[in-house]
């Protein structure tokens, strides 16, 4: 391990280093390294306020662009009409269920009854309602299986509702391989649940066609639920799958199975995170899937009516009304070709692009660099390493040049030396900034 504070006392860096020293340690976290995304955001935020100077702001997943229009006038619209006075229907507005429905067939090519397409608080709340119901409705303990890496929050929730999880780093396993590696967890018989990202948070990898059967071809066999998160959604930018009706449609795990439940923010692909509206997609089998055991904790043993009337009645009792009118809208014109979400978010491959050089040409490389044999998409998130460093060493280090990024070790990663960069909060304007910090992080510390 590098003495870090040695090799900084010895050299001029970017950012103050008392003030960066002195932060961690108030901070009082064990490892800085291993901080939170929300934690890591309060120190670097607290280091700029004091030192007056910006860091290249990568730990944060969250839009850099502005709200697609159509769904702020759409809101305000709603609230003008008086609907800040009224509760919402828990199961959702008529608008939004059936452009949603309109949507997913559209855009994925899957057909899907309205009463599964259920507005949820951010695509979060419905993945922590999916676990609690998932959760009441086994005899047997429930275990869901995370394929990794993945968004940290998920297993937080897991850890909040006390139930048990294992998962594997996908980077070793990638194409055939994916059978045997996920086939050696079912076979056991005690998983309920599958969960990714698709693209992937944090490695920005996709999933190939190949593997998505895979996935469902063996949820089928061993009746497990897959759990697909698609917060970026139309966002391998490698395809155009932004045509509604038409091929190529957004890879889903849902052409090859029934048994799945599919996450769909509206917080990247129309920059509309604030307002806290996503859509938990549940199929019609699962849907209408009778559990017996789900009567102990709810008043229906119906999956679906055991989801909405009691775990999304229980955690926020329906989401915001105004965002309904909003995404509703926004889906609307999507589905009648009036707006193309995907021009806006190109702008995320532009940057991603241009600042992975500006990385490998100052001593980093790239930890998750292919899918399969091909190398991955430029998007909104990328990872990286340097040579001598763990992630966590590698974080805490890049602070003194104020850059900031998450460690890949909390993301159920094997992949330790590497860091996740998000490109959303980067700037144009900044990338000479950044040049110039990574060039003289890479002086610093000579690559042999």
């Amino acid at each position: 391990m590098k003495n870090i504070y040695n090799i900084l006392s010895m050299k001029e860096t970017p950012i103050n280093h008392e003030v960066v020293s002195r932060k961690i340690k108030e901070s009082k976290l064990h490892k800085i390294g291993r901080a939170s995304i929300r934690e890591l955001l309060k120190v670097v935020s607290q280091i700029e306020e004091e030192t007056g100077h910006k860091f290249i702001r990568m730990e944060m997943g969250v839009p850099g662009l502005d709200a697609v229009k159509i769904g702020v006038d759409a809101e305000i619209k709603a609230l003008k009409n008086g609907v800040a006075s009224k509760y919402v229907n828990i199961e959702g507005i008529p608008e939004f269920k059936n452009e949603g429905q309109r949507f997913v067939k559209s855009f994925l090519n899957i057909d899907v009854h309205k009463d599964g397409c259920i507005p949820t608080v951010g695509s979060t709340s419905g993945s922590f309602a999916t676990f609690m119901t998932m959760g009441n409705m086994t005899e047997r303990p429930f275990k869901h299986l995370f394929i990794d890496p993945g968004f940290p929050l998920h297993k937080q929730q897991l850890r909040a509702l006390n139930l048990n999880f294992e998962g594997f780093d996908i980077y070793d396993y990638r194409g055939d391989k994916l059978k045997d590696k996920l086939e050696s967890y079912l076979k056991n018989g005690d998983i309920t649940s599958i969960l990714y990202s698709n693209p992937n948070n944090p490695s920005w990898i996709c999933f190939t066609d190949k593997e998505l059967k895979i996935i469902g071809e063996l949820a089928n066999k061993y009746n497990v639920i897959v759990m697909e998160d698609l917060a970026y959604f139309g966002m391998d930018f490698r395809k155009d799958y932004s045509i509604p009706g038409e091929p190529p449609y957004q890879p889903t795990v849902a052409q090859y199975t029934d048994n799945y439940i599919l996450l769909i923010s509206s917080s990247k692909a129309f920059s509309y995170a604030g307002q806290r509206l996503g859509m938990l997609l549940v199929s019609d089998k699962i849907f209408n899937s009778k559990h017996p055991k789900l009567k102990q904790s709810y008043n229906s043993d119906i999956f679906g009516q055991a989801l909405i009337y009691g775990s999304l009645y229980a955690i926020n009792a329906g989401t915001s009304h105004s965002p309904q009118y909003a995404i509703a809208a926004i889906y609307k014109a999507v589905n009648d070709k009036k707006i193309n979400y995907r021009e806006a978010v190109l702008e995320y491959a532009e940057r991603a692009k241009i600042m992975k050089k500006l990385f490998t040409d100052n001593g980093f490389k790239i930890v998750y660099d292919k899918d399969e044999d091909n190398p991955i998409a430029d998007g909104f998130y990328f990872t990286f390493s340097y040579p001598g460093f763990t992630g966590e060493e590698l974080l805490e280090e890049l602070l003194y040049y104020g850059i900031s990024g998450i460690s890949l070790a909390i993301t159920g990663s094997k992949r330790l030396e590497g860091l996740r960069a998000c490109v959303s909060l980067v700037h144009k304007s900044q990338f000479p900034d950044l040049e110039h910090r990574l060039k003289k992080f890479n002086k610093h510390h000579p690559v042999n």
